[in-house]
């Protein structure tokens, strides 16, 4: 089934600026958004805001320390007692428990970090993501009650004014808002989000002793030794704190909708936020239908391809990134949906990364260096990108982790001296002040995101070809431009594909590598390093 929409005479106006749904209930005109006026400077502010926000101090002023310093403590103490002599596996898993615990006790700012957490597979420990994902389905809701105070001292109106219909029960409840459907007077469904109404003023709160406890869990628990912890509080303080105004995500729906369609990206739908009913905590917008990523047998029986979704996710999210440097930065599978025409429905745009032209560009030089074979131009754009330190000796790094022989395979490596390895790397990187930046690592969240869902949609898809797909796509769409602004050269570039595969850590004879083939190595490294 094709991915793109049916092409008519009578197409809705917007398609031409942006990626939309076809029976527009409203069409989105952005030079007249009530809403967006002076977002610019709201923007700047929020970000002018962070530093202040999670800056050093002996202690934090107010009562919300002591709250969160007795939960915490205590998860960590009582699992110090009771736990941390067991084996690893259980240790950790026995910990991840009780950190879960404290984050729902201590509120919104910890569940929503543990919900960004959960969709971090293989960038945090198995354990922690397992049970922050639990963090997901267990907010309970605001009362009604609230929902239309909030809602009608933000419209400026009462609900009954506003909407024909308004659901008492929410359709979802999440950390810092929960949605609502309703329907307009002139006959549109809708969906609602509301923000709840303390939660600004706990996020602010919570971060500053975040980052006040921050540094001193470096090295003592087993799931931040893998994260610098103050690194994470302030990539988590810089996502958060743009959450906190929806009008701020309106506007991110229509940017990133408006990128898909200047890649003429038409495998992706964003829901149309409506012209006028968007506040800081109030945001209507177009409903859409579709199956739940996970629904394999439904979006099966519609006889809808599943290996082109992958395809267009993996296409469109890094062209998003490398040619227009924005793209959605929270991907997981409650933030999105299969529709019946195969296309995919994105939603929650809180979590935006906008990168400025170097950072994008950086980014066209790590995709075109990678699948070119070339590690010091890799390491050279993830010191752009500021994983590495500006004056960091590139050549040194290649020769220190042998980035500049073939790799060995780490499935042959006995137990003792795969963790060698690792621990040898992890310290030459620390060494080298490596650090994870916030665009990076939205970045990489969402390739983690991407790997899940090629093993619920398309496990036997070869990889290498996928690469090698991806790879001569921008080579052939975008080679001019990529020539220009990263010295590339179009017309010699081949892809590595000895490279690649010792990037998988596989034989160069190998000749494809499904989906299900990483996994069995993935599975016996797993075995081999104690988990």
């Amino acid at each position: 089934m094709t991915l793109a929409p049916p092409e008519s005479a009578d197409q809705p106006a917007d398609l031409a600026f942006g990626s939309f749904s076809q029976q527009p209930p409203w069409i989105v005109d952005p030079d007249n958004l009530r809403w967006k006026a002076g977002l610019d400077t709201v923007r700047s502010v929020v970000r002018r805001q962070v530093p202040e926000l999670i800056k050093p101090r002996r202690v934090p002023s107010g009562t919300r320390v002591f709250k969160v310093v007795k939960e915490l403590g205590a998860a960590v103490g009582v699992w110090g007692l009771m736990a941390r002599r067991k084996d690893q596996s259980t240790s950790r898993a026995d910990l991840s428990l009780r950190l879960r615990k404290a984050a729902e006790e201590l509120g919104p700012t910890y569940i929503k970090l543990g919900q960004i957490i959960s969709s971090g597979q293989g960038l945090f420990p198995d354990e922690l993501v397992a049970e922050f994902t639990k963090c997901r389905d267990q907010v309970p809701a605001e009362p009604f009650s609230v929902v239309r105070q909030v809602v009608e001292e933000d419209l400026g109106q009462t609900i009954e004014d506003a909407f024909a219909s308004f659901d008492r029960e929410p359709l979802a409840a999440a950390s810092i808002a929960q949605v609502h459907l309703a329907t307009l007077h002139s006959g549109e469904e809708v969906v609602v989000k509301v923000q709840r109404p303390t939660v600004a003023q706990f996020v602010h709160k919570d971060l500053s002793v975040m980052a006040w406890l921050a540094p001193f869990l470096i090295g003592r628990i087993p799931v931040a030794a893998l994260a610098n912890p103050p690194a994470l509080v302030e990539v988590f303080a810089h996502t958060i704190s743009e959450e906190l105004d929806f009008r701020l995500e309106a506007e991110n729906m229509i940017d990133v909708a408006h990128s898909f369609a200047q890649l003429d990206q038409k495998g992706f739908v964003v829901p149309r936020p409506h012209p006028t009913l968007v506040t800081r905590r109030v945001l209507v917008m177009e409903r859409l239908r579709g199956y739940q990523f996970d629904d394999i047998e439904g979006i099966a029986a519609a006889g809808i391809d599943t290996h082109e979704i992958i395809r267009t996710g993996m296409v469109g999210f890094m062209e998003g990134a490398m040619i227009n440097g924005i793209f959605h930065g929270d991907l997981h599978g409650g933030n999105l949906f299969v529709m019946e025409d195969g296309r995919t429905a994105l939603f929650d745009f809180g979590i935006t990364a906008r990168m400025t032209d170097f950072h994008r560009k950086a980014f066209l030089k790590l995709m075109m260096s990678a699948t070119s074979g070339n590690p010091v131009g890799q390491l050279a754009a993830l010191r752009d990108l500021g994983a590495l330190p500006p004056d960091t000796d590139l050549e040194a790094v290649v020769a220190d982790l042998g980035l500049d022989g073939v790799p060995v395979d780490p499935t042959t490596l006995s137990a003792e001296q795969l963790v060698a390895e690792l621990q040898r790397v992890v310290k030459l990187l620390l060494g080298y002040g490596a650090r994870m930046p916030k665009e990076l690592m939205l970045f990489v969240k969402n390739l983690v995101f991407l790997d899940g869902a090629i093993a619920t949609l398309a496990p036997d898809i070869d990889l290498f070809a996928e690469i090698a797909h991806i790879a001569v796509h921008f080579a052939a769409t975008h080679g001019n431009r990529i020539a220009d602004e990263i010295d590339f050269d179009n017309t010699s570039f081949e892809v590595d594909m000895d490279g690649i595969r010792d990037a998988f850590g596989v034989d160069r004879s190998v000749d494809s590598l499904t989906y299900n083939d990483l996994q069995e190595r993935r599975e016996l490294i797993k075995k081999r390093l104690g988990h």
